[in-house]
């Protein structure tokens, strides 16, 4: 099975399907890929809090072209995911130079199932693009692919609860990796004071419980398999012995109204309105927590939402951090370097997440009584090594986000795996100009690298023939005059466009 998550949250991934019990569990860029019973594939999509789908691979197979890709699909026996009276839909992801269009992909699986139908029966399934019995992903690298069924359907963010959003509301699986990366499991009172639509505090709710975020689902794609076990869904769904205690509370607040009423209509729907408290209240008038506390909070960038002053806010905030939360620890998810800075306080973590397309940091702030140079003279650690470590691994990642595997690897180690990746890609590309019977789209030279064309040696025809100074069809170097048909061109000064059959630019 393939487990797809957002960049960043791959490891926060992969340690909940440890708990979970997967086997041959293996991190790849945005993915985590595993074995498991059908037992395992229902746990997945109904417990998993950082996955956005869960794939079931059909088949992985090389394609250099279309015909190809249409070939190798046409040859699995679909009869045994599909009917003539089977609706399904094609989603496709290609990262490739051969293949340049997701929708030509997706065009071409959908033909071979079709043909393939239309050749038994004489007849062939139809394609719902909402909400079909079976859904398809293509997953195309290079010449890789790889066609799974999709066993989430709707992505697997939705959970459910959320009756109502505010503008660029915060993703309920980015919200749950964030979470689990600070280490909060319920252990003390849990606070965001710019909450939103409240996804940061309910999403905080269920893991301080336990509670599996499928729960408020409607249903997902493998209800409709034709082997799908209804009767081991129904007991994996009503199997709440994981389920804990939470003897703290969660605290939301928001300076807008709206928004408050949105969170507490959206805690309502989640049934957690014993757990968490959603209040009208800015964070400007934050008082010190009696009991030990955590914030998390994802402040506006000034990207969709934008403050009259976005650096005012930050500003403020490093404030209310450094006077009003001593002893406790808080986490910022932000996307630009001055709102970091307007904050005015240094990170002991700095973990670099995507938010949709934007690549922003998650930080953290060791709160603590006295200035920071003088906590260290007195010999209090700030940073645990658990953070060291990771600060260790986000520099690799900025330093190596294509190639680095991880902190066991070594620099020599990972020269030589970059070279070898090197020389793959070029027999991979000089295997594929000599199979091929197109003309190479670039002409070469020994080392592989495109040979710019040289226009004194080079037989193409050139666009332009230059003579003395001159370009064929009327044009002149420097003021120059184009001369064509009716018209007149000239360079230069305010120009006065003249209605009629001559038109004419005049200064």
């Amino acid at each position: 099975m393939i487990a797809k998550t957002f960049q960043g949250l791959e490891n926060v991934l992969a340690e909940e399907l440890t708990q979970l019990g997967a086997n041959n569990i293996q991190v790849g860029r945005r993915m985590v890929s595993y074995t498991g019973d059908l037992e395992m594939l229902y746990r997945s999509n109904f417990q998993l809090r950082t996955a956005i789908r869960v794939l079931k691979p059909i088949k992985h197979f090389r394609a250099t072209s279309a015909d190809e890709v249409y070939e190798a699909v046409k040859a699995i026996d679909w009869t045994q995911y599909l009917s003539n009276d089977t609706t399904f839909a094609v989603d496709s992801v290609v990262y490739s130079t051969e293949f340049r269009h997701s929708k030509f992909v997706a065009y071409k699986v959908k033909d071979a199932i079709v043909d393939q139908f239309r050749e038994k029966t004489g007849n062939r399934p139809n394609i719902r693009v909402s909400n079909p019995d079976i859904q398809l992903n293509m997953h195309i690298a290079e010449y890789d692919c790889t066609l799974s069924l999709d066993s989430s359907g709707e992505s697997l963010h939705r959970r459910g609860y959320r009756q109502e959003a505010v503008e660029a509301p915060l993703n309920e699986v980015l919200a749950a990796g964030i979470i689990l990366m600070t280490g909060w499991r319920g252990e003390t009172d849990f606070i965001d004071p710019m909450c939103g639509s409240g996804t940061l505090p309910i999403e905080a709710a269920l893991i301080a419980k336990n509670m599996a975020p499928g729960l408020f689902r409607q249903g997902y794609a493998f209800e409709k398999w034709p082997d799908f076990d209804a009767e081991l869904f129904e007991q994996i769904y009503n199997d709440d012995s994981q389920e804990r205690e939470f003897a703290h509370h969660v605290y939301g607040y928001d300076n807008n109204r709206a928004a408050v009423a949105i969170a507490e209509r959206n805690v309502k729907a989640a049934g957690l309105t014993a757990d968490v408290s959603i209040q009208f209240q800015d964070f400007a008038d934050f008082t010190q927590p009696e009991e030990k506390s955590i914030i998390v909070t994802n402040p506006p960038y000034g990207e969709r939402i934008k403050p009259e002053d976005l650096l005012g806010l930050y500003k403020m905030i490093g404030t209310q951090f450094k006077k009003q939360f001593v002893d406790n620890e808080a986490w910022v998810l932000s996307y630009r370097e001055e709102c970091f800075d307007a904050i005015g306080l240094k990170a002991s973590l700095k973990v670099p997440l995507y938010n949709g397309s934007l690549e922003c940091e998650l930080r953290k702030y060791q709160m603590f009584s006295g200035r920071y140079n003088e906590v260290r003279s007195e010999g209090r650690q700030i940073k645990s090594d658990d953070d060291r470590r990771q600060m260790a691994e986000k520099r690799r990642f900025k330093e190596r986000r294509s190639f680095k595997q991880g902190l066991n690897e070594t620099d020599e180690e990972f020269e030589q795996r970059f070279e070898r990746l090197k020389e793959e890609r070029r027999e991979r590309r000089e295997r594929f100009d000599r199979d091929s019977d197109r003309p190479r789209r670039f002409n070469r030279d020994e080392d592989g690298r495109p040979r710019r064309f040289n226009r004194d040696e080079d037989e193409r025809p050139r666009r332009f023939d230059r003579k003395d100074d001159r370009r064929s069809g009327g044009f002149k170097k420097g003021g120059r005059d184009f001369k064509g048909g009716d018209r007149d061109f000239k360079r230069g000064g305010n120009r006065e466009f003249k209605k009629g059959k001559g038109r004419r630019y005049e200064e």
